[in-house]
């Protein structure tokens, strides 16, 4: 992978990590959700969120609207098992820029989560979450 590209996906990664937990813990700690605290973004340590991400990123790339990719954590260390999907839907395409909206699942201990995000990228450039 060229310097560029890996590190284009590496900050995909960063972003969409601090955006997944400043989602989950912002909330939760703004409003005191104390059920909050026991769902699978709470379980979710850095190894997991890079997997997610990674999944993400593949899923955003090479998946076409509707189809799933599935993620686990297995092999980061953590002792919660996460397991969940990625799936882009709602491509978009103005110029050289395309959005996708990609539904992101996650299931731990019983609990399921999920985010809708939607992100943008100009021509071969990173996929960066849209500013709503």
């Amino acid at each position: 992978m060229e310097a560029h590209s890996h590190i284009a996906v590496h900050l995909f990664a960063r972003r969409f990590a601090a955006a997944v937990l400043l989602a989950g813990a912002t909330f939760s700690h703004a409003a005191n959700l104390n059920f909050l605290k026991d769902t699978p973004v709470s379980f979710m340590k850095d190894a997991d969120r890079k997997a997610l991400n990674d999944a993400a990123q593949t899923a955003l790339e090479t998946k076409k609207d509707g189809e799933s990719m599935e993620w686990n954590n297995m092999g980061t260390g953590n002792s919660v098992s996460i397991r969940g999907t990625v799936t882009p839907h709602d491509t978009s395409k103005e110029g050289d820029r395309t959005c996708r909206t990609t539904t992101l699942v996650a299931i731990a201990k019983g609990q399921t989560q999920s985010w809708t995000p939607t992100v943008c990228k100009q021509g071969s450039g990173p996929w960066t979450i849209l500013r709503q």
